[in-house]
């Protein structure tokens, strides 16, 4: 063995012939970048990135659906669709079922 130590993302970066073309290759971190811990970090490099997780998109979608809800089936679909959001979003985040009847209350909350 070579190394004392596995650079799995560097032998990825490496086999893919990207190792020396990375942007920042050489230059001092971000001063805030050890302020952070690594999930902080890694929130941010995937923003600035333009990555949204899968449960932000079905945010939007569910929202652009709310609004434009006129029927019972449209609830059906929507509330199918709120299901699997509470499942994969973060629990604070997560919101009740709608129905026709409170489609007002439901197009501000969404």
């Amino acid at each position: 063995m070579e190394r004392k130590y596995n650079d799995l993302i560097g032998d990825i970066l490496e086999n893919a012939g990207e190792k020396d073309t990375l942007k920042g290759k050489g230059k001092p971190l971000p001063k805030g970048y050890l302020e952070r811990d690594v999930y902080q970090n890694f929130q941010k490099i995937a923003k600035d990135a333009g990555y949204l997780p899968e449960w932000l998109k079905l945010q939007k979608q569910i929202s652009e659906s709310v609004h434009r809800c006129q029927s019972e089936e449209d609830v059906k679909i929507i509330n199918e669709h709120i299901i699997k959001y509470n499942k994969i979003c973060p629990a604070p985040m997560q919101k009740n079922l709608i129905s026709l009847e409170n489609l007002a209350e439901a197009k501000n909350i969404w």
